[in-house]
């Protein structure tokens, strides 16, 4: 147990000091520099909800995108079903689909599945460049195995693995990424909370397939060639994130939760967000949160889709409160600019 611990602290400390170009640029001229850019969409609503501010304070299956130590919160068995309508008016689909279980040695082993659609694309060519000739349809993939473990009353931490998809007809491109985070909890009342998560560490991805072919006459040639292109690596979306949280119990029936984070984008503009969140005891959660970055406020400089403000609400029905068991409804809303925001809804289970 030590030596796990001890491993995922000097993950932590390795990437964040031996990657500074990398994890610490938050340089915007390299944003074409990257790619499977689906990493950066979170596929939970409480956590979307909330701007993904809580990486210090994140808890459950949700924990796997935000900060993986959260994951080792969870007490019993959770599952989660999850839809996005991605910047509404696009046609873009992500289904999710999350579950994760504690062992009777206190680790929680969790996995999840990610999948975005396009819908049908015309398939067009230089000779049809109106298509007629059929669709295509283009699919994001992305499967997360994950573990993670309270390693005293204070400390968790955990390490996430993904493996990567990214699918057309006659090209593809597949790469895995390694996540790690810790979470740190103290307080009168476990109600100050620290977190560090790195995230999206990984080799290059590279596209491959017959549709980099192409086949064609050679001048004073009478046979046809085939012509094979290779297409250049691309790095993928690393981030470091760092963030804090306190929670203000009003009354044994409300609480009030502050969170702020800061996010270090590799080839994007660092990121600062600032969240708060409501609760009725277990019944009811609030939550907004704003995500600032440079240029965000105005139309001529944003480079972002997103416009800042994110939110949400929990509805939750327990079964059994001693066993924990309960069934909850989610749902969130991220501003954008264009089309109609990104709205998400989830159906959770625990028990």
């Amino acid at each position: 147990m030590k030596n796990i611990y001890k491993s995922i602290i000097a993950f932590l400390l390795i990437g964040a000091i031996s990657l500074p170009a990398v994890v610490l640029a938050g340089n915007k001229d390299r944003a074409g520099q990257s790619g499977a850019s689906e990493l950066l969409i979170n596929p939970w609503a409480r956590s979307s909800g909330w701007g993904s501010v809580n990486v210090a304070n994140g808890v459950g299956l949700e924990a796997m995108y935000t900060n993986i130590a959260g994951l080792g919160f969870t007490k019993g068995t959770e599952l989660i079903f999850s839809n996005i309508q991605y910047l509404k008016g696009s046609e873009i689909g992500i289904n999710s689909f999350g579950f994760s279980h504690k062992n009777s040695k206190g680790g929680v082993m969790g996995m999840s599945v990610m999948s975005m659609t396009f819908g049908d694309i015309p398939i067009t060519t230089t000779s049809l460049p109106e298509g007629g000739i059929g669709n295509f349809s283009p699919n994001y993939m992305n499967i997360n195995i994950a573990y993670a473990k309270g390693f005293s009353n204070s400390i968790y931490g955990g390490f996430n693995l993904k493996i990567i998809s990214e699918v057309i007809s006659d090209v593809s491109a597949q790469g895995v990424a390694l996540d790690a985070g810790i979470q740190y909890v103290t307080g009168a009342k476990e109600n100050i909370h620290f977190g560090i998560s790195l995230k999206n560490i990984g080799p290059t991805m590279r596209f491959r397939g017959d549709g980099l072919s192409i086949r064609s006459f050679l001048p004073n040639q009478e046979s046809m060639f085939t012509l094979e292109q290779r297409s250049a690596d691309f790095e993928l979306p690393s981030q470091l994130n760092i963030g804090a949280a306190y929670d203000i119990h009003i009354s044994e029936m409300h609480r009030v939760t502050v969170a702020g984070t800061f996010t270090s984008n590799s080839f994007f503009k660092d990121q600062y967000t600032l969240g708060l969140e409501y609760a009725l005891m277990s019944y009811l959660q609030l939550r907004g949160a704003y995500t600032y970055e440079d240029g965000i406020t105005s139309d001529a400089d944003r480079t972002t889709v997103y416009t800042g403000p994110s939110a949400g609400f929990t509805v939750q029905i327990p079964f059994n409160k001693m066993k924990g068991s309960a069934f909850a409804v989610d749902y969130s809303y991220r501003a954008t600019n264009p089309f109609e925001g990104s709205h998400c809804i989830a159906a959770r289970l625990t028990f």
